[in-house]
């Protein structure tokens, strides 16, 4: 469909629609934290997910289409690659936040249990990819397993917010979750009026995501490009940057456990990026059509994560420059994952 089309127009597509993406993510942020406070569904579930899955749909329609396509590893390192990308720009976002430590300010059970779902969700995979290959009508059970959890750990960190076993120690840099006092004008927008807003940007979002699918994938395949360098450093980066403008966003606006749940909750929808990409790729598993490469970005989001878990429960309250140590450490990885998958494309 896009054979007619030169290097650069497809570029400016992917360059326009990467926009799109941008802008309608800054939007959908303001919109998420009223209806937390309107629900009462408290703003870490609320970035769980109305954030995380507003801003991750780019990436899904992403991974689906290149899968079905028949790019199983620049699928696959899209929905792992957005993940350690996103997790890198909550430390940007740290840095931004002045005050103290953000993962000290923004303490919530919520968010510390997400990231436990996370890391048990990223490790399925591997566990798939280890084994011999097996599927049911071209789908691999870890693909059933993955929203089953994914939904199972949604109701739990439901009960968690509503009966909490454990709480975090409240200090003079927390920042608790507590509705905002509306202006006149905003209480006139109906919470069914901001529903819809909200669904007809994330419906924008989506065309955005087709839009870069499509040329990143004929981008590839012209230039002869790796699969998961594309991937995890050009698709998953571009898709990723809602999370960034939503999470500094909502950093600025003091709405912390929405940034940081935004993040997890987003980091944790992505792995529904491996489900829906399985079912779409017709040639067999995804996990065994994938490369080490590929496993190697899975690493690293794990990595990535724990590090990040152990700031949230740690709660460092000034590291340096009054960004915590997990901050420093997750951007070092992050550098040092992308430094390590240019040189190894580069030696091919």
């Amino acid at each position: 469909m896009l054979a007619g089309f030169s290097i650069p127009v497809l570029l400016a597509g992917f360059a326009l629609a990467a926009l799109v993406v941008l802008l309608t993510g800054l939007r959908i942020t303001s919109l998420v934290d009223r209806l937390a406070d309107r629900t009462g569904m408290g703003e870490a579930i609320a970035g769980a997910v109305l954030l995380g899955a507003s801003t991750s749909l780019s990436g899904t329609i992403v991974s689906m289409t290149v899968a079905f396509d028949g790019y199983a590893s620049l699928a696959y390192a899209n929905s792992i690659g957005g993940i350690a990308a996103q997790t890198a720009f909550l430390a940007v976002a740290d840095i931004v936040y002045r005050r103290a430590n953000l993962e000290h300010a923004a303490a919530d059970l919520a968010n510390i249990f997400q990231a436990v779902i996370l890391v048990i969700l990223l490790t399925l995979p591997l566990l798939a990819s280890a084994q011999p290959e097996f599927t049911v009508f071209a789908v691999h059970p870890v693909s059933l397993a993955i929203p089953a959890l994914y939904v199972a750990a949604l109701l739990a960190t439901r009960a968690l917010r509503e009966t909490p076993m454990w709480l975090p120690v409240t200090t003079d840099d927390t920042r608790e979750d507590t509705p905002e006092n509306e202006s006149d004008e905003s209480r006139q927008t109906s919470t069914t009026r901001l529903f819809v807003m909200f669904f007809l940007l994330m419906l924008v979002m989506g065309t955005a995501g087709w839009v870069i699918a499509k040329t990143a994938s004929e981008i590839t395949g012209r230039m002869a490009l790796s699969e998961t360098l594309v991937g995890a450093l050009a698709t998953a980066v571009v898709t990723s940057m809602p999370e960034l403008v939503t999470t500094v966003a909502a950093v600025r606006r003091g709405a912390l456990q929405l940034a940081v749940g935004g993040i997890i909750g987003g980091n944790t929808f992505d792995t529904l990026f491996l489900t829906a990409a399985d079912v779409s790729y017709r040639e067999g598993s995804l996990y065994h059509g994938v490369t080490v490469g590929d496993q190697f970005w899975t690493l690293t989001a794990i990595l990535m994560t724990g590090i990040l878990l152990s700031g949230l429960i740690l709660r460092q309250r000034n590291g340096p420059g009054r960004i915590g140590a997990e901050s420093v450490a997750i951007l070092a990885i992050y550098a040092g994952a992308i430094t390590l998958q240019v040189a190894g494309s580069a030696a091919e």
